[in-house]
Formats: structure tokens, C-alpha cells, sequence
């Protein structure tokens, strides 16, 4: 098994922060990078307030939150990257961008380097089949916010060797998380089923069944969800559940991982939920 020392992390959007934040937490050296100086400090701005609610909330001494801090190298060279021992990249969910990235990483590493993608849809063996070394790249799909969210699926691709899935099994049980082993198909394990759920509802909002107050109020109520269906596509993002949507449904052809219509005009309209301020609710 290879030593896990410093963890690099491509992309300081919000689980590329979350998981810099993370994996600091826990004691490892991070470098984060960003393809350019603002949203690099915009990630550690996120990191640096998110520590400092921690401290609000007497969760973590300032002496623990200024050494996490300093763990954390920022960057906008992915030649900083090259002493990585595991790289969880983070970015933009556009395959050849990521494929263009794990190329450079590739050349750049050292053999002993694991490569892993957050992805929450794509083909992780795409990306591995444009490496070097295949068998030594994975997934790993932390969940939002990544510094509260336990679970952690860990994506094995028909390449990846079963060292790899140990370290990584061994990684995220040091960050504090909770791993479950995931075959490297669209959605993985929570997406797999989460995603047909929360276009029923739409589905049943489309036909009448209830008002999305009521739905929502009856998930919660009667199954002891966190959440109401409609209040969770507001949160995720109503973009990214009709992208992944379309990405499950091209894969298996299976009408109840189709967009229904209201979905997809929602997010021709731009409202994507929280993040826009205008989803099913309005945020105003």
C-alpha cells in the first residue's frame, strides 16, 4: 500500500474547497489549484469562513484552524502538483477538459500517484483509458458540504487495481468519512437512486398529484427525510440533476431516468434553485 502524504486538488469551486478543507482537516498536505488567481482566492476565502463557523460554534480551537490553514498551498501551476501522492480533481463536468488535465497530471506524477475524479456522472474509465496508468485511477465522490457529509463513494473502473481501491478506502476513513465501493456506471450507488426519485416528484407535480409544499411536506413527515424532494432539487441544483439525468438516461435507455418536461424548461428559464435564487422556491 503507497503512503498517502500531500493530496492534491483540482478546482477550488464548492467540493473542490470543501474537500482541500477536508483533507487538511485531517492532517494531510494539500495543494489546490485553479486555473486562475480569483476563483483561487474566492476557494480560500470559502475554506478560511468555513473554519472560522467551526470555531464560532466551539467545534475546532483557533490554533487547529490556523494549522489546517497552513497545510493548504494555493496555486494556479499544475507543476506544483508533481509531489502529489493523490490527486482529486474537481472541475468543470466536461470530459474533455477533464481528459486534458489527467493528461498533464499523468506525465507529471510520480508512478506510485493515484488519480481520482469527483464526478457524480461521468465515465471514470474514459478518463483512464487516456492515462498512462489506468489501474491506478479511480473515483472518489465526496458529497455537499463535503466537511459534514460522511459518505464517500469510492468508484472502481474494470482497470483499477485492488491496491488503489484499499488506499483509497484507507484515505477516506482517515478524513473521518464513511466509504462505500461503487462500480464505475452513471450515478454510482446515491445518484443511481436519488435521481429517478426526484424526477417522480417532478413527474407527480407535472400531473397533479399534489401541491410541492405537500409532496415535500409528506417525504419529510411521513419517510423522515431531511428534506422534501423539491427543496433537495433546489439545493443540488435543478442544472445538475437534469445533467445527470440526461447522462443516465443516455446510458440506459430507461424512461424514468428521462428529464420530464417542467425539469427541462426550469432550466432553459435559468432556475437552477438556491444558486440562482428561483428554483421550485423562491430565495429571494
Amino acid at each position: 500500500m503507497s503512503e498517502i502524504r500531500t493530496v492534491g486538488v483540482c478546482g477550488a469551486g464548492l467540493m473542490g474547497n470543501g474537500i482541500a478543507q477536508t483533507c487538511a482537516s485531517a492532517g494531510f498536505n494539500v495543494v489546490l489549484m485553479e486555473v486562475a488567481p480569483e476563483p483561487l482566492e474566492r476557494g480560500m476565502k470559502s475554506i478560511a469562513a468555513s473554519l472560522a463557523k467551526f470555531v464560532e460554534k466551539g467545534k475546532l480551537a483557533p490554533a487547529d484552524r490556523d494549522a489546517t490553514l497552513a497545510r493548504i498551498v494555493a496555486t494556479t501551476d499544475v507543476a506544483a502538483m508533481k509531489d502529489c501522492d493523490l490527486i482529486i480533481e474537481a472541475i468543470v463536468e466536461n470530459v474533455a477538459v477533464k481528459t486534458e488535465l489527467f493528461q498533464k497530471l499523468d506525465a507529471l506524477l510520480a508512478p506510485h500517484a493515484i488519480l481520482c475524479t469527483n464526478t457524480s456522472s461521468l465515465c471514470v474509465i474514459e478518463l483512464a483509458a487516456k492515462t498512462k496508468r489506468p489501474n491506478r485511477v479511480a473515483g472518489l465522490h465526496f458529497f455537499n458540504p463535503v466537511p459534514l457529509m460522511k459518505l464517500v463513494e469510492v468508484v472502481k473502473t474494470i482497470a483499477t487495481t485492488q491496491d488503489v481501491v484499499d488506499d483509497l478506502f484507507a484515505f477516506a476513513i482517515k478524513l473521518g468519512k464513511e466509504p462505500i465501493l461503487a462500480q464505475d456506471t452513471p450515478g454510482f450507488v446515491v445518484n443511481r437512486l436519488l435521481i429517478p426519485y426526484l424526477l417522480y416528484a417532478i413527474r407527480c407535480l407535472e400531473q397533479g398529484l399534489a401541491s410541492k409544499e405537500d409532496i415535500d411536506k409528506g417525504m419529510k413527515l411521513g419517510c423522515g427525510y431531511p428534506m422534501g424532494p423539491f427543496e433537495l432539487l433546489d439545493f443540488v441544483g435543478l442544472d445538475t440533476t437534469y445533467y445527470i439525468s440526461e447522462i443516465m438516461f443516455d446510458e440506459f435507455k430507461d424512461p424514468i431516468m428521462a428529464a420530464p418536461p417542467l425539469l427541462k424548461r426550469m432550466v432553459l428559464a435559468g432556475r437552477y434553485g438556491r444558486k440562482t435564487k428561483k428554483g421550485f422556491y423562491d430565495y429571494e
